[in-house]
């Protein structure tokens, strides 16, 4: 299902130093509301969804999630943050908890646009904590994708709950893939 490629979804660029943002930026490591726990509550409702066009959305979602945690782990890295462990800002281990073990197609998927939605606030959240203007726009980008990934969560819902056709829901996979900026 996953093929790596070489390179960063989106460069990553840090002016200076700065170990104290390091730590924060642990929190989408790590975190509750991490890059971590999205791509792994993603690949777990992948694996428990029906839908075989939503499954697909939600293995492409996991993965570029993934890619988020890598430059997330750069711009730790370049900050001169710590060792890459799988912790938040505080330095508590991740844990199971954060995941969302729902079985419901709907609930799922409600439950994966809340992620988004909290991933979100945390990148704005971190965004007004930062002065590196470089550091700023990948936080930027990295808020606007969890903004895409929210929408179709939540149209994947709709149609769902709509009864829609296999048409309707292939339409999801284009929009996806078409939400790259070029």
């Amino acid at each position: 299902m996953f093929k790596f490629a070489s390179g960063l979804l989106y460069p990553v660029e840090v002016s200076c130093p700065d170990p104290a943002f390091a730590q924060i930026m642990f929190e989408h490591y790590g975190g509750k509301d991490s890059e971590f726990s999205a791509a792994t509550q993603y690949l777990n409702h992948r694996s428990n969804m029906s839908n075989p066009y939503v499954k697909e959305l939600l293995g492409m979602i996991a993965a570029e999630e993934h890619s988020h945690m890598e430059m997330v782990a750069v711009s730790i890295r370049k900050l001169g943050g710590p060792p890459l462990c799988y912790v938040n800002s505080e330095g508590m281990p991740w844990n199971l908890s954060y995941i969302d073990q729902s079985l419901d197609p709907i609930a799922m998927l409600q439950a994966d646009t809340e992620a988004e939605i909290r991933a979100r606030q945390l990148y704005d959240q971190h965004f007004v904590m930062t002065q590196d203007p470089a550091l700023k726009q990948m936080i930027r980008f990295l808020g606007s994708r969890e903004d895409v990934h929210k929408y179709l969560f939540e149209k994947s819902r709709m149609l769902i709950l709509q009864g829609a056709g296999p048409e309707q829901f292939k339409k999801l996979i284009t929009e996806y893939r078409m939400s790259f900026p070029t």
